[in-house]
């Protein structure tokens, strides 16, 4: 039975600013077509400043190898939330240098990088992982670029000093840049050690980058399901029943914290399979997943479809938030709406979903 409670405008207030996917602000908005730009921080509001960034939108995430021309050369054309410039699985070792000289060249000079940072979407790099021992040259490398990606994809993170290494690394690389934004983490689980230890992983990730000065902060967490799989010894199935705990224990420690972390599912293994990876992807939505890596662009339109707000949903959530208001205006806290006793969590669901439908020009 639902307990009910009443609404105390203030907390309302408190409350749109804490769940809500498109939250406060703290740099200032620029001319139009987007463009943000940093002020000096000081040390009391740079933890602020790490806990509202805008909300970018990875419904899709697709790996693009680094080294493919042809592939890059695409992305304009996939209408993907998140294209990642690959140097990891994507690239044989003897390409890696390869890719990273062509992801440098992309950054600065490709059209659709200027057009996705102009609307405030993802340029996404994924680097090797810090026991690969390729990682430094990846980060000395793509950072070198005059435009930086928006966000840095980090496979592998096992341990608290894989997390500390990065920061130091970003640390000197970045420190004296004149950037527009933090650059973005999505940090990746990969391993039963690294899933036991995830709430600590991330909460030491949370305390580095607020206190980097806003150099860096940390956005996301993806599930890696097949090195998982390897390191458990489990059969991979299209159904998956064997990832159940792991997907459901890694959705439960990302939303742990009271901070926008964005939860990344796993892959469907069977790309010609949308009916299932139609199935896949909703029931990962409505486990609290906030998008889904895919491998092939025929995938994009159905994962990025299930992650987004129907409708009637957000009719649903309107009505609501409408209800809600006229109740405050008459004093009145607990309400009953559609049948149902509304509560501070079901309030909370309409304003995420209201804000992620204006997001998408839904």
């Amino acid at each position: 039975m639902k307990l009910l409670f009443r609404f105390p405008l203030a907390f309302l207030h408190r409350a749109k600013l804490s769940f809500g996917p498109v939250i406060r602000r703290p740099f200032s908005v620029g001319p139009k077509g987007g463009n943000c730009h940093t002020s000096p921080v000081s040390s009391q509001n740079a933890s602020d400043q790490q806990r509202w960034l805008p909300h970018i939108p990875r419904r899709a995430v697709m790996y693009i190898p680094g080294d493919d021309v042809k592939k890059i050369a695409k992305i304009p054309t996939l209408n993907v939330d998140c294209p990642v410039l690959e140097c990891e699985d994507g690239v044989a070792v003897a390409r890696k240098e390869a890719a990273r000289s062509m992801i440098v060249s992309t950054l600065n000079n490709a059209e659709w990088v200027k057009t996705r940072k102009s609307r405030a979407l993802d340029v996404a790099v994924r680097i090797n992982s810090i026991q690969s021992g390729l990682a430094d040259d990846d980060l000395n490398t793509v950072l070198s670029a005059s435009v930086l990606p928006t966000t840095l994809f980090v496979p592998k993170i096992e341990e608290e000093d894989h997390i500390s290494w990065l920061a130091n690394r970003l640390g000197l690389i970045l420190s004296g840049r004149i950037t527009q934004a933090p650059l973005r983490l999505i940090l990746y689980i990969e391993s039963a050690h690294a899933l036991m230890q995830m709430r600590r992983l991330l909460k030491t990730a949370l305390s580095l980058a607020d206190g980097s000065g806003s150099l860096f902060a940390l956005d996301g967490v993806v599930f890696g399901s097949d090195d998982y799989c390897a390191d458990i010894g489990a059969t991979r199935s299209k159904e998956a029943t064997e990832l159940i705990f792991a997907r459901q224990f890694f959705v439960s420690a990302a939303k742990s914290f009271q901070r926008p972390i964005q939860a990344i599912d796993l892959v469907h293994i069977d790309f010609k399979d949308l009916s299932d990876l139609k199935r896949q992807a909703e029931e990962g939505a409505r486990w609290g997943f906030t998008g889904k890596q895919v491998i092939h662009p025929a995938q994009v339109e159905t994962v990025q479809r299930a992650f987004s707000p129907s409708p009637e949903r957000i009719q649903w959530a309107n009505d609501l938030i409408t209800a809600f208001e006229e109740h405050q205006k008459l004093g009145k806290g607990a309400f009953t709406f559609q049948n149902s006793m509304i509560d501070m969590p079901l309030l909370l669901q309409a304003q995420n979903v209201v804000a992620q439908a204006k997001q998408l020009n839904l």
